[in-house]
């Protein structure tokens, strides 16, 4: 009876050892998984992290690059000034020398000059120039110095940044491609492929040198200011005394020579008209004679 309770708990106590024995696995197994899942889990995180903050890196790097650019559009404006001016001078010329002056000392140039004068009360003229931007306002306040007064004042000003910045990316585009172009010419080897690449090559050189060149007209055009001034003088002439309009008896004699010449004309025409008329005068003398004659015979009878 001991024997058969013995082996029972024998048995019973190696099938409880096997069953632990076999939960324990389970449990290392399930904790290796468990172990493989979180390290796949947190390297992905890891990953996904990495990639989010480096696109977070990039994303501001061109918002950084973004503002620095918009910054400098909104410091540095391109703005194409022009301006008229309408003055009356009390001096022309020396209004006209002190703009020129003016001109030079500001380091801008004349476009075109034109004086008219109609008469010795009246001058005027037109003056054209260019002038540094930054010496703008100067000009301005010294060019309507030089003026009496002030007819008439305009001043304009047009912003082109956008347009400039628009260009300056189209150029960067092109040049991009210009470059891949010249890469592909250097790996071609066809003379078809070699020709089509020259062509496309050609044509984007074309577009690259027109934009270039509208950049370079809104570059001289924010440097520079154009000024159009318009200047008028009306003068007052007072007439001097002329002492030969004083000389009376210069006067006398120069009148009475002059009736006696109208005289001697008068007369020297009355005698070339008689004389040269003397046979039309005896003709008609004799017609009226005959009819005197007759009327004379017809009262009689």
């Amino acid at each position: 009876m001991k024997k058969k309770v013995a082996w029972t708990w024998l048995i019973v106590s190696i099938i409880i050892f096997m069953t632990a024995c076999s939960s324990n696995d389970s449990m290392k197994e399930e904790k290796g998984i468990y172990e493989v899942s979180t390290e796949s889990s947190l390297s992905n995180d890891m990953g996904v992290e990495q990639d989010s903050s480096a696109s977070e890196e990039a994303a501001m790097d061109e918002e950084v690059e973004v503002s620095k650019e918009v910054g400098k559009v909104s410091t540095n404006r391109m703005i194409i000034h022009q301006a008229r001016l309408q003055l009356n001078v009390k001096d022309f010329e020396k209004a006209e020398q002190n703009i020129e002056k003016k001109v030079n000392e500001y380091g801008g140039y004349i476009v075109e000059s034109n004086v008219y004068r109609e008469d010795d009360e009246s001058v005027s003229g037109n003056i054209t120039v260019r002038i540094p931007e930054k010496h703008f306002q100067k000009f301005l306040t010294a060019t309507e110095g030089e003026a009496a007064d002030i007819l008439e004042r305009t001043v304009t000003g047009q912003d082109v940044t956008e347009q400039y910045v628009d260009l300056k990316s189209r150029v960067k585009s092109k040049r991009a491609v210009e470059e891949r172009l010249l890469d592909f010419m250097g790996d071609a080897e066809k003379t078809e492929d070699l020709l089509k690449i020259s062509s496309d090559l050609a044509a984007i050189q074309e577009e690259i040198e027109v934009i270039v060149g509208k950049m370079n007209y809104l570059e001289n055009q924010t440097s520079y200011s154009t000024v159009e001034i318009s200047m008028f003088e009306n003068r007052v002439i007072v007439p001097g005394l002329d002492n030969k309009d004083l000389d009376t008896w210069d006067k006398t004699k120069k009148q009475l020579a002059t009736s006696t010449n109208f005289l001697l004309a008068a007369g020297s025409g009355l005698i070339v008209f008689i004389i040269g008329n003397l046979p039309i005068f005896i003709l008609l003398l004799l017609i009226g004679l005959g009819v005197y004659l007759a009327f004379i015979r017809k009262r009689i009878k």
